[in-house]
């Protein structure tokens, strides 16, 4: 037992210290929610499932960013707010809930941004993080590849060193909104592959997708929506200036970007709005005790998360980059969110509707059709396990 004890004690902590949310979240919900409510009302748009992927609507992003709520934690100087992220915290939980259509300005907003303040030039930074914070500049992200899974140290998209850059030769697979946006993050090797060490050797640059040599190639869904895309390198040329951080540390600049990507409220609100109905739906009816219990195991699994995701912003706000953490948040929210969809389906015996605009028929065909992406985006599951057994001295 003593030995058990001394190992528990040396693990490190899976999640940062809780954190409250500051006085000042009251208001700013209450103003987000009014907003939410006013363009519902108006019909502008309606909930939907997975919004963060497929809602892709530029005049939303904009009007968000007149009110101040994109570019949140960007600095003024750049046009941002200068606000915390416990902040943008309460804002992106309370647009994804809503099933409010994000998907124009999210990974700009989410994580471009922040690595451009943690690793950009003052150039990149005054080229794009205005925009950004406008709401009239979006980003995908350049990291997966064929053949390639989860492992981005396998990925095989060369960075040749030429007169006054770098040539980039090779393809990214599953680039949300590519086919929409101004640019992306490419993960590249810039160095022969080491088998010893094969995170070495990795640089990140930042591509403009109308450059010469860039051909974006559409992946659609089985419904034939069109989200994904794969986008083709041809030696295609980018400047110095354009590369993010240091040549050769892809590696650590990547995995410090994945706590912004992983460890957000979409991990576990992309189905939100469907659990949302579903409780609407079987208010006043008579549910037998066994599925009574199911459904509020639900709702206090999504608190818990919900708080595990509000400590990791916690620590992003001091400074901190917690992919460990990150990890375990993706891993445990995306689990959930399949757990949502399986509630509804066997709670309410109402058959999908592929034709209807919105209600519960269309959250729920929305949501299943999205399912098999919940536990593969940002690294699948099996992966994040391994991350995690990793950091605490498991393997």
């Amino acid at each position: 037992m003593g030995a058990v004890t001394e190992t528990l004690t040396r693990l490190p902590t899976l999640v940062p210290p809780p954190v409250e949310l500051p006085d000042r979240a009251a208001a700013l919900r209450a103003d987000v929610r009014a907003f939410l409510a006013e363009e519902r009302a108006a019909g502008r748009w309606h909930p939907r499932a997975d919004v963060w992927l497929s809602g892709w609507d530029e005049r939303f992003s904009k009007e968000l960013a007149r009110r101040g709520w994109l570019g949140m934690t960007i600095p003024t100087e750049y046009g941002g707010h200068g606000a915390s992220p416990l902040d943008r915290y309460v804002v992106t939980e309370e647009l994804l809930a809503a099933g409010a259509p994000v998907a124009a300005h999210w990974v700009a907003d989410r994580q471009i941004g922040p690595s451009l303040m943690r690793f950009g030039t003052e150039e990149q930074r005054q080229k794009f993080l205005p925009g950004i914070a406008a709401g009239e500049v979006y980003f995908g992200i350049g990291m997966s590849e064929p053949d390639s899974g989860s492992d981005l140290a396998s990925v095989r998209t060369r960075a040749e060193r030429v007169d006054g850059g770098w040539e980039l030769t090779g393809t990214k697979v599953w680039t949300s909104g590519a086919h929409h946006a101004h640019a992306f993050f490419a993960l590249a090797r810039s160095a022969p592959r080491d088998e010893k060490n094969r995170h070495a050797g990795l640089s990140q640059f930042i591509v403009e997708l109308d450059a010469p040599g860039v051909q974006i190639r559409p992946i659609p869904l089985l419904t034939g929506a069109h989200h994904f895309n794969e986008v083709v390198f041809d030696k295609v040329f980018i400047p110095d200036s354009m590369v993010l951080g240091e040549i050769g540390a892809g590696w650590h600049q990547v995995t410090s970007e994945l706590a912004f990507e992983r460890s957000g409220p979409e991990r576990f609100l992309s189905t939100f709005p469907l659990l949302q109905a579903l409780v609407a739906q079987i208010a006043g009816t008579d549910l037998d005790a066994g599925r009574r219990r199911d459904l509020g195991g639900l709702v206090s699994r999504l608190w818990t998360l919900r708080r595990m995701s509000l400590a990791v912003a916690g620590s992003l706000e001091s400074g901190h980059a917690p992919e460990l953490a990150a990890a375990v948040v993706k891993d445990l929210g995306t689990r959930f969110e399949n757990e949502i969809i399986d509630a509804a389906r066997m709670l309410v015996a109402i058959p999908p509707d592929p034709q209807a605009e919105h209600g519960y028929a269309r959250l729920l065909a929305d949501a299943v059709l999205h399912a098999p992406g919940f536990t593969l985006r940002g690294g699948t599951n099996e992966v994040l396990r391994g991350i995690v057994a990793r950091g605490m001295g498991l393997r």
